[in-house]
């Protein structure tokens, strides 16, 4: 009986590549001769720990990450990291800066002000979010404890093509990348904290990685839950408590079958045409739009619109009955949006291209 899979465009939890699954499926009763499956497993065990530092080793030599950074495997999702960053980076300061670039930008800020008093450096959502602030115009605070971006809005499909320098921003720059990381090459050692949620390049959702330069471990405010506290994971090796063990094996898998792909360079080409394949289209088109300025449009997240909303329930459909799955755009932006992550091969993003004409040739007046 053969095994059907869809063309899944889901934002997240988002698409695994099928080679990583069938490997996990072939391992799922008996990992390895063990007997058990790596659900079942002990986290102290040698097995268990081969894996974990398996998978660390493999995701520091995708980001040439140096020992002068801890790696933590964590718990919470992007998410626990809007307080978890205050709390562990603020010391004796009282203000943060943070730039506002879409949904998630304005959670962290969000979260953030209950801690410190935020300094928003520049913000888009004047223009509905459709592009990055102008760093040029950044007001930025003489005194922050840390500047915060989002990388990659998942939402508005607005993505940074390229960070600050290290000279122009004197504080830590602590970045959310749940929706880019390992989506192509970054220069690491340009900031003090990363963070992103597992569940669209990394693996399952329930894993969260935390990457942060070892100088800024031991900050944390006295209140800070020892389980938000980045110095206790670390010191622990992320295993204070039970870490998500099934997801981290996962996510080691997805970083093995990364390098088998070429590495972040490979990748990132692959991504690039991918993203190129699908705004080629909607640009030629005089159906679809993409509510992106160009500069800054993202490479994993391509949100479009039709011209009567009325259409969008047709178009959902007949993409479902193509096997083209999870195109619905987020509720608080409508229309539609295909997240290319990784795992979503080129022929899924030609499938629905082709089926995109098709419909405005259908539709279109």
């Amino acid at each position: 009986m053969g095994t059907h899979r869809s063309f899944n465009f889901s934002a997240g939890p988002a698409a695994l590549p099928t080679e990583v699954l069938e490997e996990a499926r072939a391992e799922l009763l008996d990992y390895r001769g063990t007997g058990m499956s790596v659900m079942e497993m002990s986290h102290r065990s040698a097995e268990f720990i081969e894996i974990a530092e398996r998978a660390e080793a493999d995701f520091r030599d995708l980001l040439s990450i140096s020992e002068d950074y801890a790696v933590l495997f964590l718990q919470g999702g992007a998410t626990l990291q809007f307080a978890a960053v205050p709390l562990n980076l603020l010391g004796s300061r009282t203000t943060a800066d943070y730039v506002n670039t879409g949904s998630w930008s304005k959670k962290a800020i969000t979260e953030a002000r209950g801690y410190c008093e935020v300094n928003v450096v520049g913000s888009s959502e004047g223009s509905n979010f459709d592009r990055i602030p102008d760093p040029a115009q950044w007001q930025l605070s003489p005194d922050a404890a840390y500047l915060h971006l989002c990388s990659n809005e998942t939402i508005g499909g607005v993505q940074f093509h390229e960070f600050p320098s290290v000279s122009a921003v004197p504080a830590p720059l602590v970045c959310d990348m749940s929706s880019d990381i390992l989506s192509r090459s970054i220069d690491v050692s340009r900031f003090g904290v990363i963070y992103a949620g597992a569940q669209k390049n990394i693996g399952p959702a329930g894993l969260t990685v935390v990457i942060v330069r070892r100088d800024l471990l031991g900050r944390a405010r006295p209140e800070t839950p020892s389980m938000l506290d980045y110095s206790v994971h670390a010191e622990a090796g992320s295993m204070s408590n039970t870490p998500p063990t099934y997801a981290w094996y996962l996510a080691g898998l997805v970083f093995a079958w990364m390098k088998r792909q070429g590495g972040l360079a490979a990748i990132a080409e692959r991504n690039a045409r991918k993203a190129a394949t699908l705004y080629t289209a909607i640009e030629s088109s005089n159906f679809f739009r993409a509510p992106v300025a160009i500069a800054d449009r993202s490479h994993m997240n391509v949100p479009f619109t039709l011209p009567d909303p009325q259409l969008d329930a047709a178009f959902l459909e007949g993409a479902k009955v193509r096997g083209l799955v999870n195109l619905k755009g987020h509720r608080s932006v409508g229309g539609m949006r295909a997240s290319i992550y990784n795992a979503v091969e080129q022929h899924a993003v030609d499938n629905l291209v082709e089926y995109m004409a098709e419909f405005e040739q259908e539709y279109g007046s």
